[in-house]
């Protein structure tokens, strides 16, 4: 029987909220959405979308290195953008960290995010 293991590291941001950044059950990691949240300062990225995108996949890849996966174990990422005119900037961002086996994904307008940021991305990683 597989056991669920709450996982969370000083490398990404704190939660906001009662979550945690990512559950393995299993095989299978889940991290929840992170937004361009400063681990050191939890002072958000307000430099634009692709500044905000590039410090979502850094705290992303910060919670899989310390579950002990990588970018390339994702076999499901969801991005909520603020608004769908950012998506060729931020899928231009994400091609940079998923150079490889890229997963299965949707893109989603919402009408608003945490913290009113532009972009939150979560991911589901898997690996034998």
């Amino acid at each position: 029987m597989s056991q669920k293991i709450i996982l969370n590291t000083e490398k990404a941001p704190s939660a906001i909220g009662p979550y945690n950044q990512a559950i393995k059950a299993g095989n299978t990691l889940y991290v929840s959405g992170q937004i361009p949240l400063i681990p050191e300062t939890m002072e958000l990225v307000s430099t634009g979308v692709r500044d905000e995108a590039h410090q979502v996949l850094k705290n992303v890849e910060a919670i899989l290195s310390y579950a002990g996966y990588t970018f390339k174990d994702v076999v499901k990422s969801t991005i909520f953008l603020k608004d769908m005119d950012d998506f060729a900037t931020v899928n231009e961002v994400y091609a940079q960290y998923f150079t490889l086996d890229q997963p299965a994904r949707e893109c989603v307008a919402v009408a608003t995010l945490p913290k009113h940021v532009n972009v939150e991305i979560s991911v589901i990683a898997w690996k034998d």
